[in-house]
């Protein structure tokens, strides 16, 4: 039976979240900079006093019970009040300083970043960004772990423990050989990709989903699922496959002054009042109790796409 004049300690909250996001007590156990004895034992004392079992143990994996999953992001968000009690303590109230781990995707992060930081230095001298380039399977796991605090990606996330703010919109741009008989035009339809060869982005970047995703609305290259022989794992790759020939690609728009004003390259546009392209939004975890620091983040990150944008 419950007792009920128990109450939670942080130290045992933050094992129960420490469990959640390794899946592994070890793990854990290193994160939070203890012994696993304390770490099993502080999981539980807190499983006794609520009367729940939160965690289902087995000799190879860890599974988070329903009555757990829950209690979760309840158990989160303590741990980060209580994280913003210390920084409120330490006069980090007024504008964002010290530490912030920052998230962006490899198609973002090279051309956004420049102005990005640069308006940091400007504007939050105190702040001390931490910048992790990962795609995006790994930029939300790293969210739900808490080993970053915000990402900046394509949304929609798909993640439902996540608040998305949506900072930008921008179009995607074909890249193609020089003299390729497209090059210059403005007004092209999607079915134009029905006659392109397209180099991609290698599995796990989500632009890679996003231009296959755009073939299937036109029908075209039902093959390309099964992967191209030439593929990169950076924009800067694939366009220069494109210079030397190979075939033509999609870059988003803030792309298009670092990579396409190469020699050996030309440019074309798609038509129309609604032109393919994506969504760039900041994500973090609902739980957080920074979102009015990370709007100031997506505002800086706005202004530094804007200072990319190619006529």
């Amino acid at each position: 039976m419950r007792n009920r004049d128990y109450r939670p300690t942080l130290p045992q909250l933050r094992a129960f979240v420490a469990i959640a996001d390794t899946g592994h007590f070890g793990q854990a156990a290193r994160r939070l900079g203890i012994s696993q004895p304390s770490l099993s034992q502080a999981l539980a004392t807190l499983e006794q006093g609520l009367d729940v079992q939160l965690v289902e143990r087995s000799t190879r994996r860890v599974l988070i019970t329903p009555a757990g999953r829950g209690l979760l992001p309840l158990a989160r968000q303590v741990s980060e009040l209580v994280d913003e009690v210390v920084d409120r303590a330490a006069g980090r109230t007024e504008e964002l300083s010290g530490p912030l781990t920052i998230g962006f995707i490899p198609t973002v992060a090279p051309y956004i970043l420049p102005n990005f930081l640069h308006l940091v230095r400007e504007e939050l001298p105190e702040l001390e960004p931490r910048i992790h380039e990962e795609p995006t399977e790994h930029l939300t796991e790293a969210l739900r772990s808490g080993d970053i605090d915000v990402a900046v990606m394509a949304l929609p996330s798909g993640g439902s423990i996540f608040e998305e703010t949506p900072l930008y919109d921008e179009e995607f741009r074909i890249i193609l050989p020089e003299g390729h008989e497209l090059a210059g035009e403005d007004s092209l339809t999607l079915e134009v990709l029905n006659k392109l060869n397209l180099l991609l982005l290698d599995d796990g970047h989500c632009m890679r989903d996003q231009v296959l995703d755009l073939c299937r609305r036109v029908d075209a290259r039902r093959d390309m699922e099964s992967g191209l022989e030439t593929r990169a794992a950076s924009l800067s790759t694939v366009v220069q496959c494109v210079a030397g020939g190979l075939g033509e690609t999609l870059i988003p728009e803030s792309a298009v002054s670092a990579e396409a004003f190469r020699p050996g390259l030309a440019t074309a546009r798609f038509g129309g009042p609604t032109r393919p392209g994506r969504t760039i939004g900041m994500v973090h975890r609902s739980s957080s109790v920074r979102g009015e620091e990370f709007a100031k983040i997506g505002e800086l990150v706005t202004r530094a796409f804007e200072m990319t944008r190619a006529d």
